[in-house]
């Protein structure tokens, strides 16, 4: 796929469907050309959000045990395929399996990680494995909290009681957030947390004094697109902000999270600057609360709060809610 043969009225139909809610009906896709035309764009960006996801993961020095994967609601199957790439492909997995309502995402998917990844065997997900009690390694979800039914919540539920470790990802929208963080709050008594929290214990977002927060991060998209017409056609044509990618996630794994510095916080969303100190509403093992940094206290690290592209964890030097100083994790 190139540009120049993008099927731009087909992703003004999708984005059309996606802005309606009208997706959550049923498959949506028309043709290999809807699949390969999302894929370059569409997908492309959540590609983003996923190498922003392994990118932490690897931070925290987390992989998965599991030596196969179950892309679910797979669509053009780009999810999968970053985190295939991310480990390695064929030198630690052995097999994908994708499933999707709409079998034309379920054939593009398969050939596309084929053509990445010659080498693994991949194949739609059999009945057995959708259905029955057969255990499935590393579940991979993007993108579909949206487009749920009763029905399909109730097969993904199935799937995720079967999995050895689960890699969530959905778009950073207050609401889409919270549905995920409820889920998270179901899944902590059977498995162990290993991001974006930097604790295993209950999340402070469902407190009363926090209904209006929710748990979202941005990735940083590849800075050459801005310098690419093409790239700038899409994202006015299709209403978007190429320079914010919001994303909700979550990573879960049978087997404990690997050890972390003790105190670790998490930023939550973006850091707002004002001239004599910067703002955020921070994450650790004591709840949710707003912190401060003065400039004049760290002006390095005031800056680096402002520039940073990675994951904001960090151990602060503070007193109450005023920080003193900090050192990133890396």
């Amino acid at each position: 796929m190139t540009w120049s043969q993008l099927d731009w009225h087909a992703l003004d139909r999708l984005r059309a469907g996606f802005l309606s809610g009208s997706a959550a009906a049923g498959p949506y896709w028309q043709s290999p050309s809807d699949l390969a035309s999302y894929d370059f764009t569409y997908g492309a960006r959540i590609g983003w959000k996923w190498d922003a996801v392994l990118a932490e993961l690897r931070l925290r020095h987390w992989r998965p045990c599991a030596r196969t994967v179950l892309d679910w609601g797979c669509g053009s199957g780009v999810a999968a395929r970053r985190v295939l790439a991310a480990y390695g492909g064929t030198e630690h997995f052995t097999q994908l399996h994708v499933w999707d309502h709409s079998p034309l995402a379920v054939d593009f998917a398969l050939a596309a990680a084929q053509a990445e990844f010659p080498q693994l065997n991949v194949a739609p997900a059999p009945p057995e494995m959708l259905q029955g009690e057969v255990p499935i390694g590393l579940l991979v979800i993007s993108h579909v909290l949206n487009e749920l039914n009763s029905t399909a919540r109730a097969q993904l539920d199935g799937l995720i009681a079967r999995a050895s470790a689960v890699l969530w990802v959905e778009p950073g929208t207050h609401d889409v957030s919270r549905q995920l963080g409820s889920i998270r709050e179901t899944l902590r008594a059977t498995f162990n947390v290993i991001a974006p929290c930097t604790h295993a214990g209950a999340c402070g977002m469902f407190l009363t004094e926090h209904t209006r927060d929710w748990c979202h991060f941005f990735a940083p998209p590849p800075s050459e697109i801005f310098a690419t017409p093409d790239w700038v056609k899409f994202g006015q044509r299709a209403g978007i902000d190429l320079r914010s990618l919001p994303y909700a996630f979550f990573a879960l794994d049978r087997i404990p999270a690997p050890p972390a510095p003790a105190e670790l916080s998490r930023i939550i969303g973006r850091p707002e600057h004002f001239k004599p100190y910067a703002r955020f509403l921070n994450c650790d093992a004591s709840g949710l609360e707003e912190l401060e940094l003065l400039k004049r206290s760290d002006p390095a690290l005031y800056k680096q709060l402002d520039r940073a592209k990675g994951p904001l964890l960090y151990r602060w030097s503070r007193e109450a809610d005023k920080v003193h100083g900090g050192e990133a994790l890396t």
